[in-house]
């Protein structure tokens, strides 16, 4: 399928009330919602099956949802740093952010892009190190437990950036990284705990949100069995 017959058939699927509700929940990018749901993205997605050039070209369109199509025909293997760049500095909302970050996690640059990003101060590409860190957690089986436990002084810095899409994402990093086995769940509360203390209101937030959950009884008993 041609990138133009993919853009009429996206345009076809629109909902105008899903866009609305997309917006409530923040999803307000610069370009217009069409209202697509991801998971018709992703049965499209499997339809027309992996495609670098496709992906690029749907890229390129500027189309919020074609964007988050790219993202799930990409080829990991082809994406190369530089792109990699260009897409991370054009991610203007939190949805694109977390749904093209899932195709970042699969490519051999991902954790060199956690420690750069992280130290960037664009909200979006800030947001992109940590959601970042939340799937290498959840797919990434190869990665060490002291890999992980590098990334809590990123945590513990990022912890006190008041805007809300940097903080929510740093809470599920630090959630995901404790939800992986025992001993990282006990460091993960570990730095929690520490940040109960912090004179930052966003660090407290997501210290008493992460501890809520990794010390609730249904992920301790998860990690025990």
């Amino acid at each position: 399928m041609t990138p133009e017959a993919v853009l009429r058939r996206l345009r076809a699927m629109a909902s105008p009330a899903n866009a609305a509700g997309m917006a409530r929940f923040g999803i307000r990018p610069r370009t217009a919602v069409l209202g697509i749901s991801v998971w018709q993205l992703r049965g499209l997605a499997k339809e027309l099956g992996p495609d670098h050039r496709l992906a690029r070209a749907l890229w390129a369109s500027g189309m919020h949802e074609a964007r988050i199509l790219a993202a799930y025909l990409e080829v990991p293997d082809r994406v190369t740093e530089a792109q990699a760049e260009r897409w991370v500095a054009a991610f203007d909302s939190w949805d694109i952010c977390d749904q093209v970050v899932e195709l970042f996690a699969r490519t051999p640059f991902a954790k060199k892009k956690v420690r750069e990003w992280s130290g960037r101060q664009e909200e979006f590409v800030k947001r992109a190190a940590f959601s970042l860190i939340a799937e290498l957690a959840v797919h990434d089986k190869e990665m060490t437990d002291r890999e992980f436990q590098r990334y809590f002084p990123l945590i513990r810095r990022a912890a006190a950036d008041e805007r809300n899409f940097v903080r929510k994402s740093v809470n599920w990093a630090l959630r995901q990284i404790g939800k992986r086995n025992r001993a990282l769940n006990t460091l993960a509360i570990k730095e929690a705990r520490g940040l109960r203390g912090s004179a930052s209101r966003s660090a407290r937030w997501i210290a008493a949100d992460a501890l809520r959950e990794l010390t609730s009884a249904a992920v301790q008993a998860r990690l025990r069995r």
